[in-house]
């Protein structure tokens, strides 16, 4: 009995620990496929954390290698002023396909972009095609925008351009396509340079003169109701532009056809007949050559004469008969000039013409610039051109011509270019000595003289010196009554450090416009007297230089 009781208790015990231990390898086995499954998800984080970092690793790449692609070089003024920046953007873009509640994101969008037509975009939602909604959005609008959470709403990282001046630069700087390739302007001009330097290029021009100057021409082209405008400010003695404005002119960073005439760079790009500016290098020339002193008489002249079958007359028959050198300058007489001319004779005034850069293209830095008419030297374009018909040129060559027979007669070349000050350039000297001390005092009396055509331009404190210019222009080969309008003016006439060339396209007579007379008098005039250059481009130039005078007073004068 004991004994087979203890069998059973023994097949018992063993029944029970059989039992036991089955549950402990149950156990075992559920721990196990846990640890398995946990090393399994480890191991597939692990893959993917490291092909996350590859393809990241990737992404960057590509992003540095298009930021490498797309960059160029940024662009100041002299002063260190942004023009131009190279910037990473963001594009907002729509795609209909993810719009969830249409009316829900419209209002949310109007909130953000309260100017916008959303009548339109909500036409173009309809189309179910992606959309940019805005180009180079502000960041506080993009924050507003990732704020929403909209799938639909698309953000577009870009490297761009951004012109820091919109429409004050726009003929200096040109612009790029989207190929990151410069078209116009310096960004053409120095394509290569800007995509490859690493430092700013730096430019002559200063922004705060620049506005100053193209503030005024759109002022007085309302006023004259001018086709277009121009101006030029440039350092005499150097080249340097310091400013240069061509209307109407564009914002860069609209891209727009500029291609359209419209457009066109008035300053250097435009080739005109300028009329009796030219009468300066007429007198330049017969003292540079010898032929005449400023107290060189001419007597009775007539009030016309006729070259080859055309007549040639005096624009004011109230001009003496008997005139100085001189008088004939200060006066603007055209049968006077053709006389001083015709003393000077073809080859040594064509040389003359050709010595100051007025006659052949001039090289610049950039490649918007015109190249005067060719034309067959004879007695009558000997005539015509001592007056400045029937000869072309740029309002840049111009500035050139007066910068070298008024700095002394040395070459200088324009630049927009700012260069190192140690790199110390040899002048070269191309007019005789002298030339200059007669010519400066003489441009001054036109401007300081009731004898002078330039009265409006005598700003007190600057000794302006200068002359105008009236011509007609041609259409079908035939001259026209529109006009183009010039005055060059020099300053100050003691030490002369700044030629500004104020350059109206077709402006008009106005009869309300209130002139302010500059000889003391306190004198006021109501309208316009007549459409010449006097009354006009003298005008814009005064103002001009009542804007800019204290600045280049008190900043350039001591640093240049």
């Amino acid at each position: 009995m004991n004994k087979e009781r203890l069998i059973i208790e023994d097949y018992e015990n063993e029944f029970f620990f059989k039992k036991k231990n089955k549950t402990l390898n149950v156990s075992f086995n559920r721990i196990a496929f846990i640890f398995f499954v946990f090393l399994f998800v480890c191991i597939i984080y692990s893959i993917k954390v490291i092909y996350l970092g590859s393809v990241e690793s990737v992404f960057d790449d590509e992003k540095e290698y298009t930021l490498k692609k797309n960059y160029r070089a940024d662009i100041i003024d002299r002063n260190g002023d942004f023009l131009v920046k190279t910037v990473n953007t963001i594009n907002i873009g729509i795609n209909p396909k993810l719009i969830i509640d249409k009316q829900k994101l419209l209002i949310n969008l109007q909130i953000i972009f309260p100017e916008k037509d959303f009548k339109k975009i909500d036409q173009k939602i309809s189309k179910k095609n992606f959309f940019y909604l805005e180009k180079k959005v502000s960041q506080e609008k993009y924050e507003r925008l990732r704020m929403l959470g909209d799938k639909s709403i698309i953000p577009e990282e870009k490297i761009t351009r951004v012109y820091v001046q919109e429409n004050l630069f726009s003929h200096i700087l040109g612009q790029i396509d989207d190929s990151n390739n410069g078209i116009s302007g310096i960004e053409k001009f120095f394509d290569q340079d800007l995509k490859t330097r690493k430092e700013p290029l730096k430019l002559t021009v200063d922004t705060n003169i620049q506005f100053l100057i193209r503030e005024q021409l759109l002022k007085f082209q309302e006023i004259f109701k001018s086709q277009g405008s121009a101006a030029i400010l440039m350092d005499v003695n150097n080249g340097e532009i310091i400013s240069m404005v061509s209307l109407p002119d564009f914002n860069l960073n609209k891209r727009q056809d500029i291609k359209d005439l419209k457009f066109i760079n008035r300053a250097t790009k435009g080739v005109y007949e300028l009329g009796s500016v030219f009468k300066t290098f007429t007198f330049a020339a017969g003292i540079n050559e010898k032929e005449i002193e400023p107290d060189t008489l001419f007597e009775n002249l007539p009030k016309n004469l006729t070259c080859a079958g055309r007549p040639i007359r005096e624009y004011d028959n109230e001009i003496p008969s008997n005139l100085t050198a001189e008088e004939i300058l200060i006066r603007s007489g055209n049968i006077g000039s053709v006389r001083i001319a015709q003393k000077i004779g073809i080859e040594k005034f064509k040389s003359f013409l050709k010595k100051i850069g007025i006659l052949d293209k001039i090289e610049f830095d950039i490649e918007e610039v015109g190249e005067p008419l060719l034309f067959k030297w004879g007695k009558c374009k000997l005539a015509t051109s001592s007056f400045g018909h029937g000869i072309t040129t740029t309002p840049l060559q111009l500035a050139k011509g007066y910068s070298i027979i008024t700095n002394g007669g040395y070459d200088i070349k324009p630049s927009l270019i700012k260069q190192n000050k140690s790199k110390k350039s040899i002048k070269n000297k191309i007019l005789n000595e002298g030339v200059s001390d007669i010519i400066n005092p003489v441009l001054r009396k036109v401007v300081s003289t009731k004898d002078g055509t330039a009265g409006f331009a005598n700003i007190e404190g600057y000794q302006v010196g200068g002359k105008t210019g009236t011509a007609q222009k041609t259409l079908g080969g035939k001259y026209s009554n529109n006009k183009i309008n010039t005055f060059v003016s020099i300053f100050p006439t003691s030490k002369p450090m700044y030629v500004l060339i104020v350059l109206l396209d077709e402006p008009k007579p106005n009869k309300e416009y209130i002139y302010n007379f500059k000889d003391g008098s306190g004198k006021k005039y109501k309208g316009t007297a007549y459409n010449t250059a006097g009354w006009t481009s003298v005008e814009v130039a005064g103002k001009i230089i009542e804007k800019i005078g204290p600045i280049l007073a008190t900043k350039y004068i001591k640093i240049n």
